[in-house]
């Protein structure tokens, strides 16, 4: 059984407390908690802006954009490395407030993947890095290696396993040349399946463990993320097209793990029910269903998450998803004949 094969997060959370979300997430997920993100709380908390806390040698600062690559330690690193430590503290506390021991549960890490960062981060002179094949593998080179880092720390602080999640919301936009650049006169080509593939191959090697990938946006190349070392892909349920299953098929038939987003991100408008555990874990039965999968297969091979955009959602709707999301994964494994 994959450790992806369980409940989890897929990264982002509503509000500012880390100590709060680290309570919740605890408490919650059984199997494979995570360290949450709080975009909530500005600059360096987000997606990009944590990049400041992984990236070695490599300091970053704000620009009206975004984020830009820079000399010298700025704010903007300085205020990432405090907000990813004040973040490891509280899941360190909640840990040892249910009186976890080592290797009782796995726990995922999300941070930036390398495509995704070098598409929002400038250079210094204001382009995209993706722009400047020798920055992508600079940044990757720096980024795995501060990734390595944080695993290797959570896994002394917490005395248990770490997998990774690379977050790649622009890998479709980058891979087939959607992305602008500052003028039209400074496109931004597409990057090659063979570098990306490589880009990935590389962050596995170096960081260790089990490593997925995480994309919310359509046109997810199914063919790319086979032919790579990544161990599990995370989707959203709803996202799913008919090209789309058929990757989900072959690469579960590879050995190896998909996780669906399948609990909304909001609760629904008005009066509207929410979903019972029981409908998320018929909804993800049903994608293995129309792949000709046996039922041991969710056990073994599917995840559930909440979908993307969890940040924007209450803090109780927060709870709900991930209790939703544990006791769908929860039904795989107690009795397959219920689902």
């Amino acid at each position: 059984m994959s450790v992806f094969a369980n409940a989890t997060g897929v990264g982002s959370w509503p509000g500012s407390s880390a100590r709060g979300a680290a309570e919740v997430v605890v408490g919650e997920l059984h199997q494979l908690p995570h360290l949450v993100e709080l975009p909530g709380r500005g600059v360096g908390a987000d997606l990009i802006g944590r990049a400041g806390a992984l990236l070695v040698d490599i300091a970053i600062d704000t620009v009206p954009r975004g984020y830009r690559i820079a000399s010298g330690r700025r704010s903007a690193t300085r205020r990432a490395v405090s907000l990813l430590g004040e973040d490891i503290d509280a899941l360190e506390e909640a840990w040892e407030a249910v009186g976890l021991r080592g290797g009782e549960r796995t726990v995922k890490v999300q941070v930036p993947g390398p495509v995704t960062l070098a598409a929002h981060l400038e250079l210094p002179g204001g382009h995209r890095a993706i722009t400047d094949f020798g920055a992508v593998r600079d940044l990757t080179t720096s980024l795995a290696e501060g990734v390595s880092a944080l695993r290797a720390q959570l896994m002394r602080r917490l005395e248990t396993a770490v997998v990774v999640q690379l977050d790649e919301p622009t890998l479709p936009a980058a891979l087939e040349g959607r992305l602008t650049g500052v003028t039209s006169l400074s496109p931004v080509h597409p990057l090659a399946e063979a570098v990306i593939t490589e880009l990935f191959d590389e962050c596995v090697a170096v960081v260790g463990g089990d490593v997925a990938v995480h994309c919310c946006a359509p046109g997810l190349p199914w063919k790319l993320l086979q032919r790579s070392l990544i161990a599990a892909v995370s989707v959203g349920l709803h996202t799913l097209t008919a090209a789309d299953l058929d990757g989900v098929g072959e690469f579960v038939e590879s050995g190896r793990t998909v996780l669906l987003g399948a609990v909304p991100s909001a609760p629904p408008p008005g009066s509207g029910a929410a979903p019972s555990a029981a409908q998320i874990a018929a909804a993800v039965a049903g994608v293995t269903d129309r792949l000709g999968f046996g039922r041991p297969v969710l056990r073994d091979r599917i995840g559930v998450t909440p979908a993307c955009g969890l940040a924007g959602a209450t803090p109780a709707w927060a709870r709900t998803a991930l209790e939703l999301a544990q006791q769908a994964a929860d039904a795989f494994g107690a009795d397959h004949g219920a689902i």
